[in-house]
């Protein structure tokens, strides 16, 4: 997920009338499943050769990319982003699930990555970025080691293919509704009530 579309999902979801019906539940999904904890190069170059573009171009879709965050206040530094493998990250999401804290967990991983430039498919730093929503680091940093919550990041991602998922973020509203990128909160709104509006009738 991005993180200005986590924002505009937020901003939907204040206005829904039955918020306070509505559990939230982050799932995993590796948009480069392949990539090593730290990948060399910029996105910018990584962009264009995924995308067959030239740097300009991927220059231009970021320049897009920052001012749309900045309309929902966010402060963009994909020249600092760092590239990486994200399994571990997803791994430790779970881990937060069990606590209580994973929308905490998922809010500061998408700011050390989007803002603030850090490294997060390194360990070291992911422990440190779940200490600081409440996780102990030592649990942290076992979890991590011994490759726990490894199984449930697969599944999320092989129920994501079944639904026809290629790319974040998506979302998926009472299993009936699904919304892809990051959509205006109008859009979004409609379908929360959609999902709501479903859910009513199946349990008439």
């Amino acid at each position: 997920m991005v993180l200005h579309g986590k924002r505009r999902f937020e901003s939907a979801l204040e206005r829904f009338d039955h918020r306070g019906d509505v559990e939230v539940e982050f799932r995993s999904f590796e948009l480069n499943p392949n990539a090593n904890a730290a990948e060399q190069g910029n996105l910018e170059e990584a962009l264009a050769r995924k995308y067959g573009m030239s740097l300009e171009q991927a220059h231009a879709l970021h320049a897009r990319v920052i001012e749309t965050a900045a309309g929902e206040g966010l402060q963009y530094r994909l020249d600092i982003a760092r590239r990486g493998n994200t399994f571990d990250a997803h791994r430790l999401l779970h881990l937060a699930a069990t606590l209580g804290l994973q929308g905490a967990m998922k809010e500061r991983l998408l700011a050390a990555y989007f803002t603030e430039g850090k490294p997060i498919g390194d360990h070291d730093t992911l422990v440190g970025l779940a200490a600081e929503v409440g996780i102990d680091a030592e649990r942290a940093r076992t979890v991590l080691a011994e490759g726990s919550f490894g199984e449930q990041v697969r599944e999320d991602e092989r129920e994501a293919t079944e639904l026809g998922i290629t790319g974040v973020p998506f979302f998926v509203i009472n299993r009936r509704y699904g919304v892809s990128g990051a959509q205006p909160p109008e859009l979004m709104l409609k379908a929360l009530m959609a999902g709501w509006e479903s859910s009513e009738t199946a349990d008439s």
